[in-house]
């Protein structure tokens, strides 16, 4: 099964990367196109953002219950063809509405990594499956490292370079998915797709009817909205406390990746093994509030770097979570709960940027009570805290199909 792997491994990659190939053309891109100065092409690149989460919160039920009917493989192929025409639609773009039919459609195929991490668990034993998830998140931290350095590097050819090359990227990765994976989903764990169910309502209402899953996509996604402070006010943080600018927050934010790259890819399966997932998931989170609550007492550049290798092991804490739920339902239903976390996870971008930013506005502007910059990571902090609490008296269940 390496090939299978090495495909899944790059369209998650492919997944992460190509939102961050883009970030660095899109102000310029959306100036462009509108014909709208900065400010305006900002208040544009909100509403696409919104656009592209509130698709991948409707559809990864949708997708992953289609993948459970259809087959992993049509899903993860036919999705890779559009990815690639839609990246192709929005480097033609000139107009808004093709920008925003773009990033409308693009929505819809990021909600195959709920596809993607059920063809992980269905080719992965009961002990595995926590690493392999690692794989997954390492995956992410790798296309989170190379998307924004290759964007940066294309954007010399034009602000539409970067998406002709994630379009023949996502291309290419069709072609070899085409060839080299083959279908997971027998007549015997196949299911009958339901709309009733092919829905973020429908998926959660199902995942209650499962003993112990509902406290688990409750903790994810309190673990979500908490980790979601980086992309939210990272950039505006790293300048009101370091006084950074845009070479110094890449730096951070690379470096970050790589360190997930390393705890994900290499160190979480030594991790598991010596403590399985329950200690794992806790010593992620417990890393995760260490960390946010350390970046209160950050005066320097150096304190974060120095922080680093020890903030980066909070990284081990989703793919344990990942384990401990894909392990608790029927193998005909891993699509449906990687559909509901996909579900969870595009929720967790939304509620995060307009909860962050705000808070990050209030404690930096005049009227604040005290100058503190650092406060969205004190509300992640109690995210975490609220999260750790509820899992630490969660217990496992029976699997019920």
């Amino acid at each position: 099964m390496r090939l299978p792997v090495i495909f899944i491994f790059a369209t998650i990659v492919l997944d992460s990367m190509g939102i961050g190939i883009i970030m660095p053309v899109m102000p310029d891109l959306i100036r462009e196109v509108g014909n709208v100065d900065l400010s305006e092409a900002a208040l544009w690149g909100g509403t696409l953002t919104v656009v592209f989460a509130i698709n991948q919160f409707l559809f990864s039920p949708v997708i992953g219950g289609i993948s459970d009917t259809y087959g992993r493989r049509p899903v993860l192929i036919i999705a890779l063809f559009v990815m690639a025409l839609d990246y192709l639609v929005m480097g033609l773009a000139h107009a808004m509405w093709l920008l925003f039919l773009g990033r409308f459609v693009g929505g819809i195929t990021a909600a195959t990594q709920s596809t993607a991490s059920a063809y992980m668990a269905d080719i992965s034993t009961k002990e595995d499956k926590a690493k392999n998830f690692g794989l997954l998140g390492a995956a992410f931290g790798l296309g989170f490292i190379l998307g924004p350095i290759v964007g940066g590097l294309l954007s010399e050819y034009g602000s539409r370079a970067p998406f002709f090359a994630a379009a023949a990227i996502a291309s290419a990765n069709m072609i070899f998915g085409y060839f080299v994976l083959p279908e997971t989903v027998t007549d015997a764990t196949r299911r009958k797709f339901e709309w009733r169910r092919a829905n973020p309502f429908g998926a959660f209402k199902q995942m209650k009817k499962l003993p112990g899953i509902m406290p688990m996509l409750l903790v994810f996604l309190l673990l979500s909205i908490a980790f979601f402070v980086y992309p939210s006010i990272w950039a505006f943080f790293g300048r009101a406390q370091f006084n950074w600018g845009a070479r110094m927050v890449g730096m951070s934010l690379a470096a970050y990746g790589l360190g997930i790259v390393i705890v994900q890819g290499f160190l979480i399966r030594p991790i598991l093994t010596r403590f399985g997932e329950q200690a794992t998931a806790i010593f992620g989170m417990s890393m995760h509030l260490v960390t946010f609550t350390a970046y209160q007492f950050m005066t320097e550049t150096w304190h974060v770097f120095a922080f680093m290798p020890l903030s980066v092991f909070s990284a081990v804490a989703v793919p344990a979570l990942q384990g401990l739920m894909s392990n608790s339902v029927a193998d005909n239903a891993q699509g449906e709960l990687q559909g509901a976390m996909g579900s969870l996870t595009a929720l967790a971008t939304i509620i995060s940027p307009l909860v962050m930013t705000q808070v990050f506005g209030f404690f930096t502007s005049d009227d604040a009570p005290v100058y503190l910059p650092s406060a969205p990571f004190l509300l992640s902090a109690l995210s975490i805290l609220v999260a750790l609490l509820i899992f630490r008296s969660w217990k496992p269940q029976p699997v019920v199909a």
